[in-house]
């Protein structure tokens, strides 16, 4: 018993949410969608530019401080909006309360911001021709709104696969009632494939791994689904 405890103890520490995780997460996949949404905009408002060409100008941009700003103010907007909404914990305990922390972290005046001060930059560096940093200053409302689409868009992706989750857990609870192993193993290997798509929630993970305690409980044990009590409730302690 010592030894399923053990083992059941070092695989929930393993994926401990902590702050550092979700702030890494936001980080990663908050600067893709705001990059997605400059590269997208830029293309819309250089359309007489060759595809190199808007790339090469993007790329300018981000050398010259977009990327590292970008990086500076989705940190600054998340703690911010922990503040505005009141989030002690340093973490975030379901997704709607990330998205309010997001939406009232200031991010797009931000960028705003970050965009004026790196074409400011570039302009005073003669890096650029005067007409394409001229284009850029009259089109950051489109990047902007861009920008907002696309972190929309990451936001409600988040929300749609913590309904996946859900679905995925009531699932394999289904499959675990009927004690029948295949179904639970598919819905298990769903459910372990939209974990990683999805920010760490002490909420989410809880769930999450009370089923994965209990499935390899039954896995290793030969597909036998003749656990004690004493197995059963050690699998649910250990997540609580």
């Amino acid at each position: 018993m010592q030894e399923l405890e053990l083992n059941i103890t070092q695989n929930n520490e393993k994926q401990l949410v902590t702050e550092k995780e979700q702030k890494n997460f936001l980080e990663t996949n908050l600067g893709k969608a705001i990059n997605f949404a400059m590269d997208a905009g830029l293309r819309a408002i250089l359309p007489n530019y060759v595809e190199d060409a808007a790339i090469n100008i993007k790329d300018t941009l981000f050398q010259e401080g977009l990327s590292e700003g970008i990086k500076s103010v989705i940190n600054s907007g998340i703690e911010l909006g922990k503040s505005v909404i009141g989030v002690f914990t340093g973490k975030f305990d379901n997704v709607n309360q990330m998205q309010t922390a997001i939406q009232k972290g200031g991010i797009i005046d931000g960028i705003s911001e970050l965009i004026d001060e790196t074409l400011k930059k570039i302009q005073q560096k003669e890096i650029l021709p005067l007409k394409v940093v001229s284009v850029i200053k009259q089109g950051k409302n489109i990047l902007l709104d861009n920008v907002t689409k696309n972190i929309g868009n990451a936001l409600t992706e988040q929300l749609e696969e913590i309904e996946k989750i859900n679905l995925y857990s009531e699932n394999w609870e289904k499959y675990y009632e009927n004690k029948d192993f295949s179904g639970m193993e598919k819905e298990y290997k769903k459910l372990e494939k939209s974990l990683n798509k999805v920010i760490p929630l002490e909420e989410t993970i809880k769930k999450a791994r009370e089923i994965e305690n209990i499935h390899n409980l039954i896995k290793n044990n030969g597909n036998n689904f003749e656990l004690t009590q004493i197995e059963k409730d050690l699998a649910k302690k250990l997540v609580s």
